[in-house]
């Protein structure tokens, strides 16, 4: 604690969408919190008390972050929308591995009295999401492994990872299973968005440039659920204070397709759009959160609706993509999301 009494927390992956939202929410109740990624928010000032850029794939980075820490939320990972992550496992096993293998050690040697582990729906055997009209994941359906791919078989091992410690050493650990939570201030662009923000930026486009055409990749026919982003942090802070240690998911249990959420936006834009459909990777054919056990848990639910908001995403979206599409002053480049 500081010499005040303030609960000191880390924030790991505070430069990315859901750790820079969630370092905002931890300071505004009152923590003192040092925040540590690569890089610093991309589309918001560092809110934390102190904020680090450190490579927590390297151990001494990890000890220097967790030094006089009393929890930690570990966010940090290498990952992306489905484009990136079904095409770089090699790569993102091994980053994420590090990062994890030493967060957590280095939270045994620093004496962090309660880690909160950030995992996946991708966790869940792909066998279970063949269809699109799927039964929602419950907790236990992990088992037997089999995960989609390295993202999902690392963010496995980690959570086994995260039990011995708590077993071993007593570190009160906390495990949250992520079902596509989304939102502003996150990846529009790029390769590593998800869906909703990938569709957005998409007919914003669509609607800015009056073309009026979008790709989606496959059918749309395939399935998700989708969290948006404050009741993804307030799930988090719930789940730090509880005392449940098993795996639990975080995410909202209304499933929709990619087709039913390219509506959705582009009935909050105000336009109409022809989809054309092409090949790409898509993921399972369908994924949906059962929530039974985060109520019994928690005595909480995610409340705020899909198409509030996609409402609150589609308008900050919308103002990227329109900067993006001004053009520069003669002499000037364009700016580089252009």
């Amino acid at each position: 604690m500081t010499n005040d009494g303030q609960t000191r927390v880390l924030v790991t992956g505070a430069g990315g969408f859901i750790g820079s939202h969630l370092v905002t929410y931890l300071r505004k109740r009152g923590y003192w919190v040092r925040g540590v990624d690569l890089k610093y928010p991309e589309f918001a000032p560092a809110d934390a008390d102190e904020f680090l850029v450190l490579d927590l794939r390297r151990w001494e980075n990890c000890l220097e972050a967790a030094n006089g820490i009393d929890e930690i939320y570990a966010l940090a990972a290498d990952m992306g929308g489905m484009g990136f992550i079904s095409s770089h496992n090699a790569l993102i096993f091994h980053n994420n591995a590090l990062i994890n293998l030493h967060t957590i050690e280095a939270a045994r040697e620093k004496c962090v009295r309660r880690y909160l582990y950030t995992s996946s729906a991708c966790v869940y055997p792909e066998h279970l999401q063949e269809i699109p009209n799927v039964k929602g994941l419950r907790e236990e359906d992990a088992y037997p492994a089999a995960p989609q791919d390295g993202y999902g078989w690392e963010k496995l091992y980690t959570e086994r990872l995260c039990q011995y410690y708590a077993e071993d050493y007593g570190i009160e650990m906390r495990t949250v299973r992520f079902h596509n939570i989304f939102g502003e201030n996150g990846t529009w662009e790029g390769g590593r968005e998800k869906a909703p923000a990938a569709l957005a930026r998409k007919i914003a486009i669509a609607k800015l440039t009056r073309t009026n055409e979008i790709e989606i990749w496959g059918d749309g026919e395939q399935t998700r659920s989708f969290c948006y982003i404050d009741d993804c942090i307030e799930g988090l802070y719930r789940l730090m204070r509880s005392n449940h240690r098993d795996p639990i998911n975080l995410g909202q249990d209304r499933m929709v397709s990619i087709n039913e959420l390219a509506d959705m936006l582009a009935d909050i834009a105000g336009v109409e759009i022809t989809k054309r459909y092409v090949s790409g990777p898509q993921g399972v054919r369908g994924r949906n959160s059962d929530n039974t056990k985060l109520k019994e848990v928690l005595g909480w639910e995610p409340s705020v609706s899909l198409e509030d908001g996609l409402a609150k995403t589609y308008a900050w979206i919308e103002e990227q993509v329109r900067a993006s599409l001004i053009p520069a002053p003669a002499g000037e480049a364009l700016p580089a999301s252009a």
